[in-house]
């Protein structure tokens, strides 16, 4: 037997039970021993007269999570995983898989290959493979499918989400739960039912029923179809996955596990998948930075925030969501007030859609929450943050005011979106207490957490930014001080390049949908709009009164502001919002606003097609985020991929700027910026790194390759 693989005959009720134990620590992923285990473990079985029923179960803390990620891109080792789970299927005498942790990916498709299915209630099952560009590719569109129905199995494939062991057993995915916390003592008891209860072997890919209803039904996948294709805005796995799914209902269960196998060969040499493994590996990468190796976290019991509006009671309830106690400041009681609405209304949508329930709301509401007037109620706090408004002035007198009540050793944060953190920490006697946390809104929502590392911040602050982060299950993203920092100084640098396309005349309309059809969420206006236009406009107005450098294109913006239109919280912004709508249409006032600005510019418009509209959009990205590398904004170029992956909605599958600068290759973004900085030399200025980098040969993976 393996190595990994165990073997050992135990006395059933009515006959021996071969239990067979997977031991792959940390996570009992699929890799080439465990594969090898299990095949010789299932030919043992099936020839074994000592036992009557097989079991399989993982050894630690989970059931098989999944592939093994160190064998990702080396050669092919027999036995495949699909063999290996053929091989368990077609065996003669029962096998039943206890599931407890996780089952993800091939884990899943181990288990729907053994006759019977047994979880924890703890555990987990899922087909993640989309997430990596891929679709299962050991049965899992053939099986599943047959297993729980098209429409439930498309769900589950499509959206590569987990699936908790209850809802497993509602579908059908599991045929039963066990209440206690032993896998290996759960898979022997439903062994022994099925030996006493004489229970057949049942294989999954002889089973017809569930998908007798979509074979040839056009109209059901034309549906799936539809809708699965404006979700993936350009993503070519959830097209494959629908497909296979179709194929299983179309062709014999062989032919099937081909057509799904030649699509897993074939996404696996498409640059998607090349993408969504770096954005993988780049997950796990980021929080790996200088600080944490030499400063332990500080302790996060208590927090206070400073401010009561959007931010303040946004990042006020994610912290409550993860259990830390919050004290709210407000300036006085009539904002103090206003400051527990902002946050009750939030957890009462959180409610409302089932997120928590109405005893966790009353709790976090009523207990783990307060919000005062008096800043001398921070003196408890671990962690106090500052999210007033984005005013450096503002931002030191709080300060100096902060410094006076907070506790010796407290972290001291900022929410600021582009101040020097710098300036501000010089406001207190204890500057190597403080950091910058740039939290974007929604910040109960979204995961991107920015880490803002000051000049005299010190390791154990920075760690405890990293701890605050995982608290809350964001993505924190290491930066350093610049106005901006990363993913603000990137987005200036490509919202200022469509101002000037729009001023050279192309509309904001077409650069939304050139933009939307690059794979975005919605496109820059769309954005601004959905943020609130009145904060563009009032960091625009900062940058001028301190000196704006170079040509400035924005007063058609600015013009839509001044008239009050802030987008979706005013009804109207560079769209129209009909009443209740979150969909905006175009305006023909704001085209009107553009044209004239033309007209006193004297400039004559003429048109973008969508390509060129994105060549010069996506080069502005890149050519600023070299810089931030350069410079040592950013520690690497994955960091800048993270930060506008999480949180400016920069397309998943296409890796993140610097990635998909990779993949199209540098030699081409800099001719491109070339080409431009013929006709603006100010701000196509070549980014020196970009620069060394086509001159070596190399590209900005290698960058992170040398950092790791």
């Amino acid at each position: 037997m393996s190595e990994v693989v165990s073997y050992e005959i135990l006395s059933g009720d009515k006959g021996g039970i071969a239990v067979i134990s997977i031991d792959n620590p940390p996570v009992n992923a699929a890799g080439h021993a465990v594969r090898k285990g299990l095949m010789e473990a299932a030919a043992r079985f099936n020839e074994d007269a000592a036992a009557s029923v097989a079991v399989i179960v993982g050894k630690g803390r989970t059931f098989i999570a999944g592939a093994d990620i160190r064998e990702f891109g080396k050669p092919i080792m027999h036995p495949v995983l699909y063999e290996v789970v053929n091989a368990i299927e077609a065996v003669d005498k029962p096998v039943v898989c206890a599931i407890h942790g996780t089952a993800l990916g091939g884990g899943l498709e181990t288990a729907l290959s053994c006759h019977y299915r047994v979880a924890l209630k703890s555990a987990k099952v899922g087909l993640p493979e989309v997430h990596l560009g891929l679709l299962p590719g050991a049965g899992g569109t053939q099986r599943l499918p047959r297993l729980i129905g098209v429409e439930a199995a498309t769900d589950i494939i499509v959206s590569g989400r987990h699936v908790s062991a209850p809802e497993a057993l509602k579908l059908g995915i599991v045929d039963a739960l066990d209440d206690g916390d032993d896998p290996r003592q759960a898979g022997i008891d439903f062994a022994n039912r099925v030996m006493n209860e004489n229970m057949p072997v049942r294989r999954t890919s002889e089973m017809e029923d569930k998908i007798a209803s979509a074979r040839g039904n056009k109209a059901l996948f034309d549906g799936i179809m539809a809708s699965v294709e404006k979700k993936a805005r350009g993503q070519i796995s959830p097209i494959k996955c629908v497909e296979a799914i179709k194929a299983a209902t179309e062709l014999p269960f062989d032919e099937g596990m081909k057509f799904e196998r030649d699509a897993f060969i074939e996404l696996l040499g498409t640059e998607q998948r090349d993408a969504l493994i770096h954005a993988f590996f780049s997950d796990r990468e980021v929080g790996k930075v200088p600080e944490l190796a030499t400063g332990a976290p500080r302790p996060l019991d208590r927090a206070a925030v400073i401010g009561g509006g959007t931010m303040g009671s946004g990042i006020t309830c994610a912290m409550l969501y993860s259990g830390l106690p919050v004290t709210m400041i407000e300036r006085d009681e009539e904002s103090a007030a206003k400051g527990r609405a902002n946050v009750e209304k939030i957890l009462d949508d959180g409610l409302k859609r089932g997120k928590i329930d109405q005893a966790k709301r009353d709790r976090l509401a009523n207990e783990l929450y307060s919000v005062s007037a008096d800043i001398a109620d921070i003196a408890e706090a671990d962690i106090v943050i500052e999210a007033a408004f984005e005013n450096m002035d503002v931002k030191k007198e709080l300060f100096e005011r902060i410094d006076k009540h907070a506790k010796p050793g407290a972290v001291l944060a900022s929410n600021t979106s582009y101040l020097n953190i710098d300036e501000i920490a010089a406001m207190t006697g204890r500057p190597q207490d403080v950091l910058g946390l740039h939290f974007f809104s929604p910040a109960h929502v979204m995961k991107l957490l920015e880490v803002v590392v000051g000049a005299k911040t010190l390791p154990d602050v920075t760690a405890t930014g990293f701890a605050l982060a995982k608290k809350l299950r964001k993505t924190a993203v290491r930066a350093g001080v610049c106005d901006g920092f990363i993913g603000n100084r990137i987005l200036e640098r490509y919202l200022t390049q469509a101002a000037y396309m729009i001023e050279e005349g192309a509309s904001p309309y077409e650069i939304d949908k050139a933009v939307v059809n690059f794979g975005y969420p919605m496109g820059p206006h769309q954005m601004g709009d959905l943020a609130g236009l009145d904060i563009g406009y009032a960091n625009r107005k900062r940058l001028r009164d301190s000196g704006w450098n170079g040509r400035y294109a924005h007063e058609h913006m600015d013009r839509i502001a001044e008239l009050g239109r802030f987008g979706q919280k005013t009804g109207r912004g560079v769209y129209i919002y009909d009443q209740g709508s979150r969909s905006g249409r175009e305006d023909p006032e704001v085209l009107e606003i553009i044209d004239r600005v033309r007209e006193e510019k004297g400039i004559e418009p003429k048109t973008f097609t969508e390509e060129e509209i994105m060549r010069r959009y996506f080069a502005a990205m890149v050519n600023e985020g070299a810089r931030i590398v350069e410079e040592g904004i950013a520690l690497r170029p994955l960091d800048v991929d993270i930060a506008m992956l999480y949180g400016y909605g920069f397309p998943r599958w296409r890796g993140g700027p610097m990635k998909q600068a990779d993949i199209i290759g540098l030699d081409k973004i800099l001719a491109d910026i070339r080409e431009f900085e013929e006709n603006d030399p100010e701000f196509w200025r070549p980014a020196k790194l970009l620069v060394d980098l086509v001159e070596r040969g190399e590209n900005f993976d290698s960058l992170n390759k040398k950092a790791a």
